[in-house]
């Protein structure tokens, strides 16, 4: 990455202190030894060679109250007659890119005149645990640009003085315990550009004077105490791009001065007092990208057709009522739509359809939409919530299936229904007569035992929005809500904190949700309940860092009642680390009982991380205030009793005999003596690790089936391949199967952990490749983002060679792979090759010793006699290696769109090369002259040697392993291949009914060569015409 390119993206970015940060950063990691204690001063303040350069008395003497009054740590005391106080900074200022979150402290010395005196024109202290009070010195460097203290722990409040400074641009104190009014006189700062004080506890109302600040792009103050109404002259700030006040407590409607702003990009009023409705003017703002408001009185929906650009709306708990407009589906860059706890009605409009590709979630729960729940729905399956709604229930057999992850939970559909599919309905009806009465809930965390009682297990992980029923069935959870701005948050968290309680076991985990969490008791009996709920605040610190100066607010309501509102836990419980449990009791009368949680936009939204602020709960009780009914006695005696129950074991025992001799005499070779090397799954242990197969951890869809990543509760990374449904093997066959896989154990083969039979969902559980396959990094979404070298290249041939050796020739199975392609070559974290789905094209094959049309490989890969004739030896396996064995050293497919959109094919083109000498011209351009050309042609000869049309003339893959591992270069002798012809309508009748996965079989147009029209005779004269 050229320095002229840096600077370029650097003046791209927007707001200017982003600019500079970017700057500075790219400038240290590129411009300067890779060493934390060189400076960033130097990069922005580069004197003459052997200059001293000094600051002027009155600066050296603020430094050092800054230093002190901040509690800065390993201050270089400046002394005021010191010829080179800029060269002591520079020493002392340091960057940390290592640590999980980023320090960075700097004084930077610039405006230097003729005779080397300088000044401080910019001061960065971010993540230094500052713990003093903010210093009016600051006002003694005139020269000051930018003041960054964000993440400290700095109290007290902004000194009027910092009003006088002429030039200051930037301001940012985020994440600190800074309070009090803002000083009017910061409208006195003409220059100023952007204003950050987010996640403090600033209270009073927002200056008037900052209509003054004519210059001023962004002016964010989320997280604060604010109060009162925004004012009229912010109106004047024509330039302003970027304004957040989510959490605070301003009141009165939305001004109409916001259609002055029609630079505005991002727009943030989450968890404001504020009323609607949206003014008409908003239609002003074009170049609006971010529109996120919640809690919103009397609103309406924005007048945002003429929009173009927005990509993320979020209109939560904002009192709309009314249709979504059908305009929302044409905003072409949308990603994120968030119009939850409203009060829509009608159905999804159809132009949605167009955000299918788009858009990366869509959360429409708590609404009163009806109708049918959209098809591609269905499909897309990223981050969607359709729950708590009126949708209509559908005809379609495995509904709920086909949902997957999406929550649709609670439909308008009375209780008493039970033909209702359950993953529609409202108030959970019991399919048996209601018999619980005591629950005991671990939120976030495992079984325990506390206060004599076992609390269940509550560890679904990283879920987002979701349903789940527990395994004992008497209790569920819906979680809704996720985090536009946040990859992947968490879910369920584990103390970052000391706990300061003497039973803290149920107290070290919680769950939490961005948005709303509802547990549920199910199938209660009726009466009165105790609720108890366990909170502890873990997810903060008391150790006067930033990381303790977060907090949380969130309602709860039971049975439908707010019981709580603006609850913060560490206020309650008097602490951070400190358990608190409040009662309430709750009457149930319809078996089922509610507890809710919801985050009104309160409090702070980025500490310690971004995504944590929603409500958090550590552990739930509910107990009778009743005594329960003992069921009524049957009137047996008790011989009879005896009776009956020795009868039905008889009777048990007599079916396991005659199904135990049955199964013997038709199916004498059955997996008895098998020796399992891997282990079994339970369903619900696999739902747990994958999130419920969430498409968000879905990592691959191979020919026999979708791949998704999991984490087991060990923290062990695991990849499950849920198998498709067209299988023909039978329960008892697949475990035979898989049996007889799980004995092969190789380094260059993927490991098999364990594998799952449930009724007829068939799942495998392997080891987790960091690096997914090889198909992905060099020709997918991750290719560039390895460097793949020769050495890499060279390695990774050799364990796949190494694999089908063992395959073939050393493994007491002697499988035959079928399906050799890159995309079934999987990296490691150090970017060792291992083969995956081993063994697994037996399980769809009819016929194991013949195969038609319905060939078990990926055209392209197979070699000719396969993919025509169904004649498979391991040789087949060693021509598709060849083909693998070129893409590794071209880089490229093994198919080629040409410009003119036709294909040519990459062992034609290898062909045609080596004919005409030029082998090297395939070398893929990428390595940079960084390797052996002789070695790379090798590599070559040898794809096409084991790429060849006659099986018999294919080398077995222990020989390739020899020439792999040979440090001298071997003689390959000349692979003289016919090459494939397009136009013989059998073969080519052949391909067309082939399904194409990443390349097709090699048959490229413009071919006629004599010889290899009689090789396709010959292969073609046993297929049917």
């Amino acid at each position: 990455m050229s320095v002229k390119r840096i600077r370029m993206a650097a003046v791209t970015l927007r707001p200017t202190y982003l600019s500079f940060l970017f700057y500075l950063y790219i400038s240290y990691c590129f411009c300067l030894p890779s060493s934390h204690d060189h400076t960033l001063a130097s990069v922005t303040s580069r004197p003459p060679s052997g200059s001293l350069r000094r600051l002027p008395v009155e600066e050296v003497e603020a430094l050092n109250a800054i230093a002190r009054k901040l509690k800065i740590t390993h201050w270089p005391q400046l002394q005021p007659n010191a010829p080179n106080h800029c060269d002591a900074l520079q020493k002392w200022n340091f960057y940390n890119t290592t640590a999980s979150t980023p320090t960075l402290r700097n004084f930077t010395c610039g405006s230097c005149d003729p005779n080397n005196t300088c000044h401080i024109t910019y001061i960065l202290l971010k993540t230094q645990n500052l713990v003093g009070v903010l210093p009016s010195e600051f006002a003694n460097l005139k020269s000051l640009l930018l003041i960054d203290l964000t993440q400290n722990y700095i109290n007290g409040s902004i000194p009027p003085e910092w009003g006088s400074l002429p030039h200051l641009t930037n301001i940012s104190m985020i994440g600190n315990r800074m309070s009090g009014h803002i000083p009017k006189e910061i409208g006195n700062i003409s220059t100023l550009q952007e204003l950050v004080l987010d996640n403090n506890l600033f209270s009073g109302s927002i200056p008037s004077t900052f209509g003054n600040l004519k210059n001023l792009r962004r002016l964010s103050l989320s997280g604060n105490d604010f109060t009162g109404e925004l004012p009229n002259s912010l109106g004047n700030l024509r330039n302003m791009m970027d304004f957040r006040i989510d959490g605070t407590s301003i009141t009165g409607k939305i001004p109409d001065f916001f259609g002055n702003w029609t630079n505005l990009l991002t727009l943030y009023m989450q968890g404001t007092n504020m009323e609607g409705p949206f003014p008409l003017s908003f239609s002003n703002l074009l170049n609006l990208s971010e529109l996120q408001v919640s809690d919103l009185k009397g609103g309406s929906f924005p007048p945002l057709e003429s929009i173009q650009n927005l990509r993320y709306l979020i209109l939560r708990n904002c009192s709309i009522s009314g249709e979504l407009p059908s305009y929302i589906g044409y905003m072409k860059s949308l990603k994120a739509i968030d119009v939850s706890f409203n009060n829509f009605t009608g159905e999804i409009p159809s132009s949605f359809i167009n955000l299918n590709l788009t858009l990366d979630l869509m959360y429409l729960s708590d609404n009163k939409f009806t109708g049918q729940i959209p098809s591609w729905i269905l499909i897309n399956k990223n981050r969607l919530d359709m729950s708590y709604n009126n949708f209509a229930e559908s005809s379609k057999p495995n509904y709920c299936d086909q949902l997957g992850n999406i929550n649709v939970i609670a439909s308008r559909s009375s209780s008493t229904n039970k033909l209702i599919k359950p993953c529609l309905r409202k108030n959970y009806p019991c399919s048996e007569i209601a018999k619980n009465y005591n629950i005991f809930i671990n939120c976030g965390g495992g079984v325990v035992n506390f206060g004599g009682n076992q609390y269940e297990e509550d560890s679904l992980e990283n879920c987002p929005s979701t349903y789940f029923i527990s395994e004992s069935k008497k209790w569920a959870f819906s979680s809704t809500g996720d985090s536009p701005a946040v990859g992947k948050p968490t879910y369920t968290t584990k103390n970052n904190s000391i706990l300061k309680m003497r039973d803290s076991e149920i107290y070290k985990t919680a769950r939490l949700s961005p948005s709303s969490l509802k547990y549920y008791g199910l199938c209660l009996i009726n009466g009165n309940y105790k609720v108890n709920l366990h909170f502890s605040e873990i997810m903060f610190r008391d150790d006067q860092t930033y990381y303790s100066v977060g907090r949380r607010f969130f309602d709860v309501s039971i049975q439908g009642k707010r019981v709580l509102e603006n609850f913060n836990i560490a206020e309650e419980a008097k602490g951070i680390g400190k358990e608190i449990i409040i009662s309430f009791n709750a009457d149930v009368d319809g078996n089922t009982l509610e507890i809710s949680f919801r985050w009104g936009g309160k409090g702070t939204n980025a500490i310690p991380i971004k995504g944590v602020y929603g409500p958090l709960i550590s552990a739930i009780s509910i107990t009778p205030n009743f005594s329960p009914i003992p069921a009524k006695k049957t009137g047996l005696s008790l011989r009879a009793i005896i009776a009956i129950a020795f009868g039905l074991s008889f009777g048990i025992l007599l079916i396991i005999f005659i199904l135990w001799f049955l199964r013997r005499k038709y199916y004498p070779n059955n997996s008895d003596g098998l020796i399992f090397q891997a282990s079994t799954f339970s369903l619900r242990q696999i739902k747990v690790a994958t999130c419920n197969f969430d498409p968000f951890n879905k990592i691959g869809e191979g020919g026999f089936g979708p791949v998704f990543k999991g984490v087991l509760r060990n923290g062990t990374p695991i990849a499950v391949k849920k198998l498709s449904s067209k299988s023909r093997q039978g329960n008892q066959e697949f475990i035979n199967e898989i049996g007889m896989i799980s004995t092969s154990h190789h380094p260059n083969l993927v490991k098999l952990l364990g594998w799952c039979v449930d009724r007829d969902e068939m799942f495998l559980v392997y080891e987790y490749m960091e690096n997914n396959s090889l198909a992905h990094v060099m020709f997918g979404p991750g290719k560039g983002t390895l460097e793949l070298d020769w050495k890499t290249r060279r390695t990774i041939c050799l364990g796949i060679a190494r694999g089908l050796a063992f395959l073939h020739e050393e493994s007491t199975l002697k499988i035959v792979h079928r399906d050799i392609k890159a995309q079934n070559v999987l990296l490691d974290k150090e970017l060792n090759a291992k083969i995956s789905d081993f063994g697994l094209a037996k399980l769809y094959d009819v016929d194991k010793t013949h195969i038609t049309t319905g060939a078990a490989g990926t055209r392209g890969y197979m070699a000719p006699e396969y993919a025509t004739r169904g004649h498979l030896t391991n040789k087949a396996d060693v021509y598709s290696f060849g083909i693998v064995l070129l893409e590794i050293v071209s880089g490229k497919k093994c198919i080629i769109h040409t410009p003119t959109e036709e294909r040519l094919y990459l062992i034609d083109l290898a062909i045609e090369l080596e004919e005409s000498g030029k082998l090297y011209e395939l070398i893929d351009e990428n390595l940079c002259s960084k390797y052996s050309e002789e070695e790379a042609i090798q590599m070559i000869k040898l794809a096409l040697l084991c790429a060849n049309h006659f099986p018999t003339m294919r080398p077995a893959m222990s020989k390739v392993v020899n020439i792999l591992e040979s440090t001298d270069l071997v003689s390959i002798p000349s692979a003289k291949l016919g090459r494939s012809k397009s136009e013989d309508v059998r073969l080519k009748n052949f391909l067309e009914l082939s399904e194409s996965d990443n390349c097709s079989v090699h048959a490229r147009s413009g071919d006629n060569s004599p010889s290899m029209t009689s090789i396709v005779d010959s292969f073609m004269k046993d297929c049917p015409r």
